[in-house]
């Protein structure tokens, strides 16, 4: 079993601690509901866009992106790119909305535009998303710290789940912005340190790592050709901006921060805020995943203990050395991406140094879980439990249920950890379950802001027509072989693209069509 050195150990305690005491200290302010999700309006712009920065900048982002820049290319750098388009979208029309509603929910308006189902669909399209963020970002963290430090990914993510529980519950949002501030610098730090120590351990240095990466081809954005059945330029440009679109705009994480600002202005500049930091950051994690590539071509020998790592996971305790060993002269560095910086940290960060490195790492996890936590509460209080069980729930019923909530989807988010030990690649999973569950809600949401004419019956008939091909581009490519003609043709990347544009595009259409209707009848009336 690898152990830290307890100097190493120290620090990641000392961090774990202070992540409480935070929540401790902002406790003292949480004596209603109000200031649990909206800090009474006080927080600063500046620390509203940390706090989004630190969201983005998750452990997907902390461990899966160097994976995926190792195993393949810099194509997946493109969704940053398509940032802000999807910033100024957000900023310009969705912020003055929702400080003009006044509704600590992103999803009231929709009961008032189209009925109570809308609102509720779009609600468990966001627990399913957050629940699937979370979860990733779980896995991600256990990921890396078994390597460290050998206990079990489980007890890994039980740990850290319930520190972060009782910050969030304690601290509540206040809690969770200024923590989030903290850990935006600590994991840029981290990064920096981390991209640093290849950088030095590599033979030849920079001039070597653009050289090794320009012959393997590291660098490249993805194809150029309007070709949207691979993960072309164009069709992680189209996720990027329609997943951005969902975050900045209807991302009950972020609508909620917005209440939080002293005024809309605060609001929007936090959004650039943090597109300004994030582009650059996202860009220097593609960097460390290509320099970690030049370093292990240069160190090849280095390579074999990651293979037998994932040979050995994928195969049955009872497989032969022979099985063992065919399957690693197989693996693929796509294969074994998301082990890379793990194993690096193991093997080359000098004693010291790995508890930085190892807390910049969880506060890439903890400050979106968290954020998840209090988010999801939050929803679950306003649209579910008091839309339909409790509609005069008292001030201080509110605030238990709030905590009570917080602390279940916290079990929950761990739940869906532990469900996705095993999969291939962090970044992937959550991309792909991300899309499927977004592209309904962004679909009617973007229905109801747009076309005014549009009500309830066309709305309703656009979802489930949204539904259907929701479903059918996520799971057609299980059909038998004799049905291969009814597969999904394009990339999965493109569910939430094809998924919101049928539920705007039918919506807009049926609304076309009633109103024609309705003309036609009224010019063939007497008069």
């Amino acid at each position: 079993m690898k152990g830290l050195p307890i100097f190493d150990l120290v620090i990641i305690v000392i961090y774990l601690i202070g992540m409480i005491l935070v929540g401790i200290y902002f406790s003292r302010n949480n004596k209603n509901s109000d200031q649990f999700t909206k800090a009474s309006g006080l927080i600063p712009g500046w620390a509203i866009g940390l706090s989004i920065y630190a969201t983005f900048l998750s452990s997907n982002t902390f461990l899966g992106v160097p994976g995926k820049a190792f195993g393949s290319n810099w194509n997946a750098f493109v969704f940053s790119l398509s940032m802000p388009l999807a910033a100024w979208v957000a900023s310009k029309y969705f912020v003055p909305f929702y400080r003009s509603t006044g509704e600590i929910s992103a999803y009231t308006h929709l009961e008032h535009r189209f009925g109570a189902w809308a609102r509720t669909y779009a609600v468990v399209c966001f627990l399913l998303t957050q629940l699937a963020r979370m979860g990733s970002i779980f896995f991600g963290i256990a990921l890396s710290l078994q390597a460290l430090t050998g206990y079990s990914m489980q007890m890994i993510m039980v740990v850290m789940g319930v520190c972060i529980i009782i910050y969030t519950v304690l601290g509540g949002i206040e809690a969770v912005i200024w923590t989030e501030v903290v850990q935006a610098v600590v994991k840029t730090f981290g990064a920096l340190l981390i991209l640093y120590l290849i950088i030095t351990n590599m033979p030849g240095g920079v001039s070597k790592v653009i050289e090794i990466g320009k012959s393997a081809d590291k660098f490249s954005l993805g194809s150029f050709s309007p070709d949207f059945i691979s993960s072309s330029f164009w069709v992680v440009l189209l996720y990027g901006f329609f997943i951005n679109l969902n975050n900045f705009g209807m991302d009950q994480n972020y609508v909620q921060r917005y209440h939080t600002a002293s005024s809309s202005k605060a609001a929007s500049r936090s959004i650039w805020l943090c597109v300004w930091l994030y582009v650059p950051a996202s860009l220097m994690f593609f960097v460390i995943g290509s320099a970690l590539y030049a370093y292990y071509e240069v160190n090849p020998d280095l390579i074999a203990s990651i293979k037998h790592q994932v040979a050995v996971e994928r195969l049955p305790l009872n497989a032969s050395v022979t099985e063992i060993t065919d399957l690693e002269k197989t693996l693929q560095p796509a294969d074994y991406g998301d082990k890379i910086m793990p194993h690096f940290m193991v093997t080359k960060i000098p004693a010291g140094l790995v508890g930085l490195i190892v807390s910049a790492i969880l506060s890439a996890a903890m400050s979106t879980i968290s954020s998840g936590m209090n988010s999801s509460a939050t929803v679950f209080t306003v649209d579910i439990y008091k839309r339909y069980f409790k509609p005069d729930i008292t001030e201080k019923q509110n605030l238990s249920l709030l905590h009570i909530a917080t602390v279940g989807f916290g079990l929950l988010g761990m739940g869906a950890g532990i469900a996705m030990i095993g999969v291939k690649s962090i970044l992937d999973v959550w991309w792909e379950l991300s899309g499927i569950f977004a592209a309904g809600m962004l679909g009617l949401f973007l229905l109801g802001i747009a076309s005014r004419q549009t009500k309830n019956h066309e709305a309703f008939i656009a979802t489930m027509i949204g539904i259907v091909v929701i479903i059918w581009m996520t799971f057609s490519a299980h059909l038998p072989a004799q049905y291969e003609f009814l597969r999904n043709p394009l990339h999965k990347n493109m569910i939430i693209v094809i998924g919101t544009l049928s539920i705007f595009l039918v919506g807009v259409l049926l609304t076309k069509l009633k109103n024609r209707n309705l003309k036609s009848a009224d010019g063939n009336m007497p008069v």
